[in-house]
């Protein structure tokens, strides 16, 4: 296969960015996008040309890191991470659009590597979740239905890759943030902060600079772990209960 090459290029943060044009031969149907530009670098390094900087790291799928926006999708046209996305998901001859995040709070970093810390920052402002350190209880000791087990552990299989936040009109991450609130909302291990945990979680969101969600449902469709947008609807319900119920003790209660 030969590929045409539109990537972004951007020296660091401060500088003006655009994109530059590079042509792959003898690109192998399975490579997958990753390798692909692997054997790019290794050409540009040959030719004394400064190579394509670019965030991966497991390559299996499970860690987020692959951030590439591709012909116009996050991770590009299949629902899934970049490092699994394979060069036969194209045509030979085709030219492929290759840029980082686009959102305020991920700002580039160099080429195609994004500042994802307001991620990190979102997350270290819930907390912790209390637990008795004492002996290793009983697995059956806390009843769990099975239902609420199956929808905590879907909402933990985000791997805050960002791709919720790339693919938003408005940046948003409500994605992100609800899977990360109802991993923990839904289990009785996590009720005892799950007021001050959202409403930090929020409130750090909002301070990032992500935008509101309006619904489009991108962020659902091209999420590669699949994460639902009803936890956006149960983040919303834990956070309003949340603030309700703090006015409530600040005035000293209500009618």
């Amino acid at each position: 296969m030969k590929i045409t090459l539109k990537i972004w290029r951007q020296k660091d943060s401060n500088s003006k960015g655009g994109f530059k044009t590079y042509e792959a031969g003898h690109v192998s149907p399975d490579m997958s996008f990753l390798e692909m530009l692997d054997v790019l670098n290794n050409d540009l390094i040959r030719k004394g040309e400064e190579s394509i900087a670019f965030d991966h790291d497991c390559r299996e799928g499970i860690c987020g890191m692959c951030s590439l926006y591709i012909n116009g999708h996050p991770h590009g046209p299949l629902q899934t991470t970049t490092c699994q996305l394979h060069m036969r998901s194209f045509k030979d001859g085709e030219t492929i659009t290759i840029e980082p995040w686009r959102a305020k709070a991920f700002p580039v970093v160099k080429d195609l590597v994004v500042d994802r810390s307001a991620f990190d920052r979102i997350q270290q402002a819930g907390g912790y979740v209390s637990v008795n350190t004492g002996g290793v209880p009983d697995a059956n000791e806390i009843a769990i239905p099975k239902k609420v087990a199956d929808e905590a552990f879907d909402a933990a299989t985000c791997i805050g890759c960002g791709a919720c936040v790339a693919a938003c009109k408005n940046a948003s991450a409500m994605l992100f943030v609800s899977a990360k609130v109802s991993q923990f909302a839904l289990l009785p291990q996590g009720k005892p902060e799950r007021k001050e945990r959202v409403e930090k979680m929020v409130a750090q969101m909002d301070e990032e600079g992500f935008g509101a969600c309006t619904n489009t449902k991108a962020c659902e469709a091209e999420c590669p772990k699949g994460i639902s947008i009803t936890n956006i609807a149960r983040m919303n319900r834990e956070y309003f209960s949340a603030v309700t119920t703090s006015y409530e003790v600040e005035v000293g209660g209500g009618d």
